[in-house]
């Protein structure tokens, strides 16, 4: 190895040792803000806590309804994410597997086009969507349906855009065998494509996950009931109009990267395998 080599490395370790301090710091910051009171904060803004105090957390807990609002979050992040899949999975699988060249790069096409819309071009027509649909006799908005609905429909184009990579790199030898063992196209897709198909659907669950898990300004607009509140919108109630409470708050937003951060620990092997399947085929 040269010298210039030794250098050029040298150069990038430093590089990503300043970006992942970078990135790490404000969660550090953060912790250590979870321990402090109000005081300490507004005094000591960058000093470490005197002690490892648990009243924030408690308090975000209980007093401030985190619990409930991450409930309401697991649910509707769950469920949007599950139906997600569903869709997008049945939709990669005949676009990608059966044999209709035109329709079905015409059809993925008109899909994609979904990732050049931008989000914030949507919001007033889906406000005056939500607003005027009712089901059973009772109006769509301020559910959780209707955030489940959105929630849905805004992750198909890249989800199907992930699937559809993947599921292309399956050999087509697999489907042949399950056809002349006398399985039909609900058959292929259960007990063949589906079970390949893991760490792709792993990888876009969470994707999925952490985008609806976060998701402020749709909460904000179609819930209005607080016991209906999500995690994000929630967090608000520590600003009172006069003063924000800047200690618990802390610990509510550590409270809520805690489920993020565990999925993505014990799930990271599939994601990596989902991200880089189907770049390499062979």
């Amino acid at each position: 190895m040269t010298a210039r080599m030794k250098n050029s490395q040298w150069w990038m370790h430093s590089f990503l040792f300043v970006y992942v301090v970078a990135l790490l710091f404000p969660l550090l910051w953060l912790f250590m803000s979870s321990f402090k009171t109000n005081r300490q904060i507004t005094e000591n803004t960058w000093s470490f806590p005197t002690s490892f105090n648990f009243d924030n957390y408690v308090a975000a807990w209980s007093t401030a309804n985190i619990g409930k609002y991450a409930l309401n979050s697991v649910f509707v992040t769950v469920t949007a994410c599950l139906l997600t899949l569903l869709f997008a999975a049945m939709t990669s699988f005949a676009i990608s597997r059966m044999k209709y060249e035109k329709m079905n790069k015409a059809v993925y096409q008109f899909i994609l086009l979904g990732l050049l819309v931008p989000a914030g071009a949507l919001f007033i027509p889906l406000y005056r969507l939500i607003q005027g649909i009712e089901l059973f006799g009772h109006k769509l908005y301020d559910t959780h349906l209707s955030l489940i609905l959105v929630y849905s429909t805004y992750a198909l184009p890249i989800t199907v855009f992930i699937i559809y990579a993947f599921m292309l790199s399956i050999p087509s030898e697999l489907e042949e065998a399950g056809i002349m063992d006398g399985l039909g196209a609900s058959g292929l897709f259960f007990r063949i494509i589906v079970p390949i198909s893991v760490p792709a659907l792993v990888t876009v669950f969470i994707l999925n996950f952490i985008g609806n898990w976060n998701e402020y300004i749709l909460s904000q607009l179609f819930i209005t009931s607080e016991s209906l509140r999500t995690l994000p919108t929630g967090m608000a109630t520590f600003n009172d109009g006069y003063r924000t409470n800047f200690a618990s708050l802390s610990a509510a937003v550590i409270i809520s990267i805690i489920p993020v951060l565990l999925v993505y620990v014990f799930l990271q092997r599939q994601i990596i395998e989902g991200m880089t399947a189907g770049s390499v085929k062979g």
